[in-house]
């Protein structure tokens, strides 16, 4: 998926219009909850700390959201703030939930390793 379509995406599906967010190359999504001064910096620490997959821990594991309102899934993790899209292009609409978070958990992964930012949203009010 192109970065701009996985911009577009997390724009329609994150809740709340004042949630700041980052997003990266391969679909994960930082939500910043608490943001400081430099948000892609926070969100780069956040996914250095808790994004990378490490099996049989917590950081493996994984839950599946069946997004109603637009195609595809969202894959959580062992961080609340981390999401990471799997588009419908990427499996079968009829696909389970383990593939789908697999796919979703390996994506996490190799954002982990890269931390190629793709887009900030600055949410914050400002002034």
């Amino acid at each position: 998926m192109k970065s701009k379509s996985l911009i577009t995406v997390w724009k329609q599906i994150i809740l709340g219009k004042e949630k700041s967010w980052v997003a990266f190359s391969n679909g994960t999504c930082v939500i910043l909850m608490e943001p400081r001064d430099d948000l892609k910096k926070q969100a780069v620490e956040i996914m250095k700390e808790w994004g990378a997959v490490h099996a049989g821990s917590p950081a493996g594991d994984f839950s599946v959201i069946r997004l109603s309102e637009y195609p595809g899934w969202v894959v959580n993790c062992h961080h609340p703030d981390i999401l990471t899209y799997v588009s419908p292009d990427e499996i079968s609409e009829d696909a389970e939930d383990i593939v789908i978070g697999l796919i979703g958990r390996k994506k996490r992964d190799q954002d982990a390793e890269r931390l190629e930012v793709i887009h900030v949203e600055d949410r914050r009010k400002s002034g």
